[in-house]
């Protein structure tokens, strides 16, 4: 196939296209009503506040680096729609950079959390879960945006003609 042909958002770009798509409206849906009801019921101080019986030190951070992650994640799955929307070269990069995240976040947040509930097991079954399904969409999806000839061919827009030319002659 001519390159061409495989110019845009079609092939499995499309199923790309859903999940970027989905991804930050899918999160916002999971943890919105949780830190509202987190930070608006009090729970948050309870946990956070020196003295109370349910502190411990490490709340307040962990809580807020969950919080700030998040939202991150968030803006930049929206950054990412806009990229891969745009045809933006940057797309495949931002992508991979992402799941990446993802896959060390996980494990990172359950430790922590286990630094604050020693009771709790680091990888229990919703942990395991969510970090197998991410694992196997990192598998699947960053090498196709790593060799894929309609990855190279569709996300190109953005990219600076005259910075190739120099750079391939190096």
């Amino acid at each position: 196939m001519q390159q061409h042909e495989l110019k845009g958002l079609g092939g499995w770009l499309i199923v790309v296209g859903i999940g970027v798509t989905l991804s930050p409206f899918i999160l916002l849906y999971q943890v919105l009503p949780l830190y509202y009801e987190i930070f608006s019921n009090g729970s948050f101080a309870a946990l956070t506040t020196e003295g109370s019986e349910a502190y411990h030190a490490l709340w307040a951070p962990v809580l807020m680096s969950e919080v700030v992650y998040n939202a991150c994640i968030v803006v930049a799955g929206f950054y990412l729609m806009y990229l891969f929307y745009t045809k933006h070269y940057l797309f495949p990069r931002l992508y991979i950079i992402i799941v990446v995240s993802m896959l060390v976040a996980i494990p990172v947040n359950s430790w922590l959390v286990t630094l604050v509930l020693e009771d709790s097991k680091m990888l229990d079954a919703e942990t395991i879960k969510e970090w197998g399904r991410t694992a196997i969409s990192a598998l699947i999806w960053i090498p196709y945006m790593l060799i894929s000839e309609r990855v190279k061919a569709t996300f190109v827009e953005g990219r600076n003609p005259s910075l190739e030319v120099a750079g391939s002659s190096q």
